[in-house]
Parts: structure tokens; sequence; C-alpha cells
């Protein structure tokens, strides 16, 4: 039956008992003599503190080539109690060292997934970027050519403006001639009375027909001038109009000028985010790339371990046969 725990004095108690039956007393042994019971490192230790202060003896009646015999087995299964110690020793101090790779090995990944989600993150930002850059530039070129459209039209009616101009110039200039006609004929006809009230009575009548003829010429020159006003009133309301007309397109460039303006200025305030951008891009790539040879250089190590423990694990069982 198994027991709590085990002490020097019992280890030597079934030590003597194995002796006394003539069984080499082995670590194995002692265990299972003890009921199956103990650690194997306390109990090597308590058996090699007694090896070293009562070797054991051959019982009496018991050979000499016996006793070697059993000598040479309690050596062997202390070597290769020794041998397993140090193949589980340096079991524990591999495992030891892969549990640490793997966990660095882990981290890499982690951090290697994050480097690479990171990098997405960036290129989607990037080509987003560009999207925008691509919509800016085309919102750009429709209102340039807006512009050069407008620009166009506004020469047009420019140049419609200095024609009305010329053309109110010229009806000011007739309708100054017909006034100082006028005035002509009226200081001429004055004249002609003023001399014709000097003449004979008998030219009278004549000259009363001439007047007739006179004032009927005024009345045409007269209707000729009322027509020549509203004429000129009308090309006035023309030229006001095309001079509001002029106005508001200024103010529709003016105001294009200054949305195209604003479109350069975000055009490149979105190229130097599209340079930073690719500058984040190229520092994640070398990151990554640094992180990629560190992870098979882990990764070689790990190689390199497992065909230690190879060796060490061939060397245990070659050891377990020699034994």
């Amino acid at each position: 039956m198994a027991r709590g725990g085990i002490n020097k004095a019992v280890v030597q108690k079934a030590r003597q008992a194995l002796l006394a039956r003539g069984i080499h007393p082995s670590i194995d042994a002692v265990r299972i003599e003890l009921g199956n019971t103990g650690s194997k490192t306390t109990i090597h230790r308590y058996l090699k503190e007694l090896d070293a202060s009562q070797p054991a003896a051959a019982p009496e009646g018991v050979k000499l080539t016996d006793a070697l015999g059993h000598l040479v087995a309690q050596l062997a299964q202390q070597l290769k109690e020794e041998g397993e110690e140090e193949v589980a020793a340096a079991r524990q101090v591999f495992e030891a060292q892969l549990q640490t790779l793997q966990a660095q090995l882990t981290i890499s990944q982690q951090a290697l997934a994050a480097a690479q989600q990171q990098l997405q993150i960036q290129a989607a930002a990037l080509a987003q970027a560009s999207e925008q850059l691509a919509t800016t530039r085309s919102t750009l070129q429709t209102e340039q050519t807006r512009n050069a459209t407008l620009n166009q039209a506004v020469g047009e009616l420019n140049l419609r403006l200095a024609d009305k101009d010329e053309q109110i110039a010229s009806l000011e200039e007739k309708h100054q001639h017909a006034r100082d006609a006028l005035e002509h004929y009226r200081n001429a006809s004055r004249e002609q009375r003023d001399q014709e009230q000097r003449r004979h009575e008998g030219q009278v009548q004549q000259l009363q027909v001439e007047v007739r003829q006179m004032q009927q010429t005024l009345i045409v020159k007269q209707d000729e001038l009322t027509r020549l006003n509203r004429d000129n009133e009308g090309l006035l309301v023309q030229i006001r109009t095309l001079k509001d007309e002029k106005r508001t397109l200024k103010t529709q460039g003016d105001r294009r000028q200054a949305q195209i303006q604003g479109l350069e200025v975000d055009l490149a305030q979105l190229t130097g985010s599209r340079t930073e951008l690719e500058k984040q891009n190229q520092n994640l790539a070398l990151s990554l790339a640094e992180r990629v040879t560190e992870l098979r250089q882990q990764l070689q190590l790990i190689g390199k371990l497992e065909a230690q423990l190879r060796q060490a694990e061939k060397a245990a069982a070659q050891a377990q046969d020699n034994g």
C-alpha cells in the first residue's frame, strides 16, 4: 500500500530486504519494495548516501562472481539512472526553451498580423486619398473648363457692349448733327423772315408759302428727332442691362476663381497626405521585412533545438540499449 512519505531509514530497510533476497537494490526495486511510493530522486539520493556509508556486501553463501555481477548491475543501473536524470534535465531545459521560443513565435506572428492589418489600412487610406485626388482633379478640370467658357462669354459680351457703345456714340453724333442742323435752320429761317419782311409786300405770299414748307420740314425733322430720342432711350436701357449682365458675370467669374483656388489648396493638401501615407507604407514594409527575418531566424533556432533533442533522445536510447 502506498504511503505518504519516505525517509532514509525506510529506504535503508527496503535496501537490506532486497539484498537479503539477493536482489540488486535499484531505484525501481526499492520503490516497488516501498509499495510504489516515494520520489525516484529522493530514493536515488538516499541510496547514494547508503552506498557511500554502507557498501552492499554480498550475502553469505553468494559467490564472488555473483557479487561482481550484482555490483556491475548496480553500476549499470546507476549509470542508467544518472543518464535518465541528465536526459530529463536536458529535456526540461529544452522544453523551457521551446516554450519561450513558441511564445516569441506567437508574439511575432501577432505583430506580423498587426503589421499586415496596419498595412492594409494604410493601403485603403492611400486608395481613398488617390480617389479623392482624382475626383478633385476632375472637378478642377470641369471648373476650369466652365471658367474658360464664362470668360469667353464675358469677352463676347464686352465685344457686344463695345459695339453698342459705338452705336450709341454714332446715334448721339447724329442727334447732335440734327440739333445743329435744326438750330442752323431756325437761325436761317429767322434771318430769312427778317429779310422777307423788309422786302416788297408783293413777295409776302411767296414767303408765306415758303414758311409753310419750312414748317412742314421742321415737323418732319422734329418727328425724326423724337424717333431718334426714343431709339436713344432704348439703347440706354440695353446698355444698362448689358452693364448689369457684365457685373453679374464678373461676380460669377470672381466666385469661380475663388472656388478654383480653394480646390487647388485641397489638391495640394491631398498630395501632401498621399506622400505621407506612402512614407508610412514604406516604413511598415521595412518593419514587416525585419519581423519576417526575425521569425525565420527563430524557426531556424527551433529546428536546431529539435535536432539537439533528437540527438539527446537517440543518445539516451543508445545508453538504455547498452545498459
